[in-house]
């Protein structure tokens, strides 16, 4: 395939087995990790876990990614489609209340084939937000659940930290296309079954950018439209040494400003206090469930 997926729209050969594209992924999917997760959002993961499915590869080069593992360093094992789609059901079999696919953008070819005939749970799109409108128009119905990052509102933080200078626009117009797919969030028992969260990774130093993120989502939803997961667990993994601002650990007083902004914005959703930034809740990436 020629691929235009991503906002890069590199136009890269990805062929079965190799890719020549800024995912350096192929063609069929290469899986890390398929297994119940607890430690998503209460109405995602609820009482028995979300059934998440982490994709090797990653179209953006986040500096400080927690999944370097797998985004950077391509481990995982290759699978076919009809091994994906059983893998759903296997989980589904284990109890898992949704399939989340973690980090799927590069792979929404092979989601949208995986997904031809609909599961008797919801689809989360569990996303980095560098997605294109395009690609996920091709989603429509097959998804119910975004959980996009809005990892920045300035292009010269996400071109420094992931080399995307375009990322606000092409998150921005994401947002709005996912929302418009599932239009305001509703819940069944507890548990989310359709809708919008936005997460947003609170970084060292960058309180003026996460009060910019949360201010663009106050602007373009009424309250309780979409969801918003403020999040603190931010350690400086991967090459986040080689950039000092970054290269410590959000302070408690940096999130207790954030929380603060987020609710005198009344925004919806979910914050993590500072003790969330812990390595335990980084799942291992073994191949289980592969």
């Amino acid at each position: 395939m020629i691929c235009n997926l991503c906002p890069r729209k590199c136009g890269a050969v990805r062929t079965a087995d190799r890719g020549e594209g800024r995912c350096r992924m192929p063609e069929a999917p290469v899986v890390a990790r398929a297994a119940l997760h607890m430690w998503e959002e209460p109405p995602i993961s609820g009482t028995k876990g979300s059934g998440t499915v982490f994709f090797s590869g990653c179209s953006l080069g986040c500096v400080f990614c927690q999944n370097e593992q797998i985004s950077h360093r391509d481990f995982g094992k290759p699978i076919t489609v009809g091994r994906l789609r059983a893998i759903f059901f296997e989980l589904i079999d284990q109890g898992a209340h949704n399939i989340n696919l973690v980090n799927p953008t590069h792979y929404a070819h092979v989601v949208r084939s995986a997904l031809a005939e609909p599961l008797p749970v919801p689809v989360v799109w569990n996303s980095g937000g560098y997605d294109r409108v395009e690609t996920l128009k091709a989603l429509e119905g097959k998804v119910q659940i975004y959980l996009p990052d809005y990892k920045y509102r300035t292009g010269d933080y996400a071109g420094r930290y992931s080399d995307a200078p375009d990322y606000p626009e092409a998150a921005e117009a994401a947002i709005l296309e996912m929302f418009r797919q599932t239009g305001p969030v509703r819940y069944e028992d507890g548990l989310l079954k359709q809708g919008v969260v936005i997460r947003h990774l609170l970084l060292p130093g960058k309180l003026a950018e996460a009060k910019r993120v949360m201010d663009w989502v106050a602007e373009h939803f009424e309250p309780g439209e979409v969801l918003f997961s403020l999040m603190s667990q931010y350690i400086p993994w991967g090459r986040a040494a080689d950039y000092p601002e970054i290269n410590r650990r959000v302070r408690p007083s940096e999130v207790r400003a954030a929380e603060a902004y987020m609710a005198d914005l009344g925004l919806e959703g979910f914050a993590q206090g500072a003790e969330a930034a812990q390595a335990e809740y980084i799942p291992p990436f073994d191949l289980t469930g592969v």
